[in-house]
Order: C-alpha cells, then sequence, then structure tokens
C-alpha cells in the first residue's frame, strides 16, 4: 500500500499552526486607574491600656513589680536573694485549710504521718487577684501549734494593754500581731527568691511569682477579723 508522506506532513504543519493561532492569548491594554479618593476609613483610637508599676512608693515593690523584676533576665540579680519591702492586700491564707493533724497546743508534736504546710499567706495587688498573679509569703511562723500559741495569747490581751511579743518556740523569732489575715493591706519585707527553704519538710517553690521570707510587717489597713484555726473559738 502506497502512503502518501508528503501529504500527511503538510496537514500536520496545517493543523499544529491552527493550534497555535487559538491557543495564542490575548493582548491587552495596560489602563491606570486613579488613587482611591473615598472618604477616608474611621477606625477606633488605639487603647489606652493602664501601665502596671513597678513601685507602689518609694522603693516599695507592688507584687506585679517585683515578679516582673524576679522574672527579668536584665533585672533579676537585682532582686533575687535580695532584702526587699512589698505592698499588697492579704487575699489568703492556709489557716483555714490546716491539717487536723497539725492544729493542736504548742508544745507537742504532730502525729507520726503528718504532713502539714507551713504557715502561708498570698500578697496580692488587688483584692480579687487570682492567687497564681500573687507571691507567697513564708517564714512568718514556723508551724500551727505556734500560731494556737499566739492566737491564745493574744486572746488574753486586753485592747488597753501593751501586748508582750510572743517568740516562735523553733525560729526564735517574734510571731506578727494581728497575725495576717484576709482582707488587711500591709508592706511585708523579707528575702525574695524563687524557694523557700525554712521548712523541716522538703521546699517550696514558685519560679514565677517568686516567695517572700517574712522578716517585718507595716500594716496599711489591719485584717477586719482577726485569725483563727479549725476547731479554735473565735473570742
Amino acid at each position: 500500500m502506497f502512503v502518501n508522506w508528503s501529504r500527511i506532513i503538510i496537514a500536520s504543519t496545517a493543523a499544529m499552526l491552527a493550534l497555535g493561532t487559538v491557543g495564542c492569548p490575548e493582548k491587552f491594554e495596560y489602563k491606570p486607574r486613579p488613587a482611591y479618593s473615598g472618604p477616608a476609613p474611621s477606625l477606633p483610637d488605639a487603647p489606652n491600656l493602664p501601665q502596671p508599676q513597678i513601685h507602689t512608693k518609694g522603693d516599695t515593690y507592688s507584687v506585679w513589680g517585683a515578679s516582673f523584676m524576679l522574672r527579668s533576665a536584665v533585672h533579676n540579680k537585682d532582686i533575687n536573694n535580695q532584702k526587699v519591702t512589698i505592698e499588697g492586700y492579704v487575699v489568703k491564707t492556709n489557716l483555714d485549710d490546716a491539717p487536723e493533724c497539725a492544729v493542736h497546743e504548742s508544745g507537742k508534736a504532730d502525729p507520726e504521718g503528718c504532713n502539714a504546710p507551713v504557715p502561708t499567706f498570698w500578697l496580692c495587688d488587688k483584692p480579687g487577684d487570682k492567687l497564681d498573679d500573687c507571691i507567697q509569703v513564708m517564714g512568718w511562723v514556723s508551724n500551727f501549734a505556734q500560731v494556737w500559741k499566739a492566737i491564745e495569747h493574744f486572746d488574753k490581751t486586753k485592747d488597753d494593754e501593751e501586748p508582750e511579743p510572743v517568740m516562735d518556740d523553733y525560729w526564735g523569732k517574734e510571731i506578727p500581731r494581728p497575725l495576717p489575715a484576709k482582707g488587711g493591706q500591709a508592706r511585708v519585707t523579707g528575702t525574695y527568691t524563687t524557694t523557700f527553704t525554712g521548712a523541716s519538710k522538703g521546699t517550696a517553690a514558685d519560679p514565677i511569682m517568686g516567695i517572700l521570707t517574712f522578716h517585718e510587717i507595716e500594716w496599711i489597713k489591719e485584717p477586719p477579723e482577726p485569725a483563727t484555726l479549725p476547731g479554735m473559738d473565735k473570742k
């Protein structure tokens, strides 16, 4: 059978040229448009957020200010393990949560297996702050039996009498009067760092907010109700 190759080649070439013509994209002429000339969009002002204070008065730190300095790579050395004064509100103590085995008169040891925490209160910038935003204060009394002793002594002191100091039998330091209780506002001086090592069992740590080891307290507003322990009668 005879094949006319020249005719096939010519037909193929014509088809390819036709396809190339059809597939060629249309050219569009660029027509510049004027810039937007309508009314300017109305945007809200940037919010004026209050800046937390590092200090409340003089060299006295706010709770946020002290914890900010402690977390700062630049300022940590200026506050870590230093004696500082921090001002705030007592939002909570753990006296109401004291385990029954640790609530007793002084002079007797806790029973075996009684794992009681160190008496602690939380100092916050505002009365309604969450505990995660507050600084724990430890070292103001060694155990709940010493709190019991202080409460009994304070209850026996008349309002017009000059109270005698109550000393902690284990730490040899004066127990603060009034005892820290919810609702008070104070300036607390102590050594500030991320741990507390004065407990007889274990070490407490808070790398975010830090822990203040108590030296002394100045009440701006005393607690509205005196501190107490579970099972103790309020006088």
